[in-house]
């Protein structure tokens, strides 16, 4: 089990959990998930680290098959500019490997903006905190657990 998985289950979340065999020559990680769960890419957000002007880090969840808008996002965190935070960096703030970090169970909370377009879903895919396995779960529930905030981040 996750910490993703623990966090969830501690809280009494509703949430299924979905596992597939992660190909590891596929870097395209949400786009896989997609793909071998045979659901639509715009249900399966990536969970990105992002760092500001100010050396905060923070958590932007958004579509698999859409950038995020680092500007928007910035201006979401009342930050004057955001950048991706380093691969190290992410795993040394979130206890997660890429490809496998989960909004869920992180060593460190951190603020957190989703995308609004998860709204529009009554269940989206989120990573389980490893590669090759995805939480489904209410995008309110995703707001609740994590404090988070939504916003039009994705472009």
């Amino acid at each position: 089990m996750t910490p993703a998985v623990k966090q969830l289950e501690k809280l009494a979340i509703y949430y299924q959990l979905h596992q597939y065999h992660h190909d590891k020559t596929n870097h395209n990680y949400g786009l896989e998930a997609a793909e071998k769960l045979n659901i639509a890419a715009e249900k399966i957000f990536k969970t990105l680290v992002i760092e500001t002007e100010a050396h905060q880090f923070a958590v932007a969840i958004v579509p698999v098959a859409q950038q995020l808008n680092l500007k928007a996002t910035a201006k979401a965190l009342n930050a004057k500019k955001a950048i991706m935070a380093a691969p190290k960096k992410v795993q040394t703030t979130t206890g997660y490997v890429l490809g496998g970090v989960s909004p869920f169970g992180q060593k460190k909370k951190l603020p957190t903006i989703i995308d609004s377009n998860a709204l529009k879903h009554s269940e989206i895919y989120v990573s389980g905190g490893k590669r090759g396995l995805e939480i489904a779960i209410a995008p309110s529930d995703l707001l609740s657990v994590l404090n988070a905030i939504h916003a039009d981040i994705a472009d």
